[in-house]
């Protein structure tokens, strides 16, 4: 009687041991699940948000792939769940290098950035965010960038200004049916003045420069 009393409580703790390792195991895989999902759904993130919010996001992700390491530790097979994690962890190395890389901007670009702001405007050219309270600012920043800049630009570059002094012109048309008051446009008047022989006498001036260094 006293055997069969000691078979049944060893059995009863060996059962309680394997039930708390399953549980264990369970758990782990939880953890795991958290991490794998936490990184899907950063990269459904946009990019101004995860620009934006990256310390909070990349804190959140410590957090959860520490925790994951440690659930290793509680599979007994855990293959597949180390080749989820490193799965996931490739996935967020390739998301944290294009959230943290710092692009150079193209020559044309910095030019842009330099004549309106920087993100201002782009390869689409497109002048909407220009309108009747800050187009006076607009040209005068444009006007007074090229006037600083006029010896360093070449023949190619004053074309390319030529070409978005009159997208900002045609956006000027519409802006002028807007609002635009009779101070500011007198205003755009006098930069227009100021810019159109700046442009011509520098724009000849980079022409003949590039010939005579061409003929060398």
């Amino acid at each position: 009687m006293k055997n069969t009393q000691l078979l049944f409580g060893i059995a009863f703790v060996a059962m309680g041991f394997t039930s708390c390792k399953d549980e264990k195991a369970a758990q782990a895989e939880k953890t795991i699940d958290s991490y794998v999902v936490y990184v899907d759904s950063i990269k459904n993130v946009t990019a101004e948000n995860a620009k934006a919010n990256w310390k909070t996001i990349e804190d959140g992700y410590a957090t959860r792939a520490e925790k994951a390491e440690m659930a290793l530790a509680d599979i007994k097979e855990n293959a597949k769940a180390q080749e989820r994690l490193e799965s996931s962890k490739a996935k967020y190395e390739a998301f944290k290098a294009e959230m943290t890389v710092v692009k150079t901007p193209s020559k044309i670009q910095k030019m842009r950035d330099d004549l309106f702001g920087e993100g201002k405007i782009g390869e689409d050219m497109n002048f909407d965010w220009v309108n009747a309270k800050n187009i006076h600012g607009v040209y005068q920043q444009f006007v007074h960038t090229v006037e600083n800049n006029k010896d360093s630009y070449s023949r190619e570059d004053w074309d390319k200004i030529k070409m978005m002094y009159e997208a900002l012109d045609s956006r000027k048309n519409t802006v002028e049916k807007e609002g635009l008051t009779s101070e500011d446009n007198r205003k755009i008047a006098g930069l227009k003045l100021k810019f159109a022989p700046m442009y011509t006498l520098n724009r000849m001036g980079a022409k003949s420069e590039e010939t005579a260094e061409a003929k060398k």
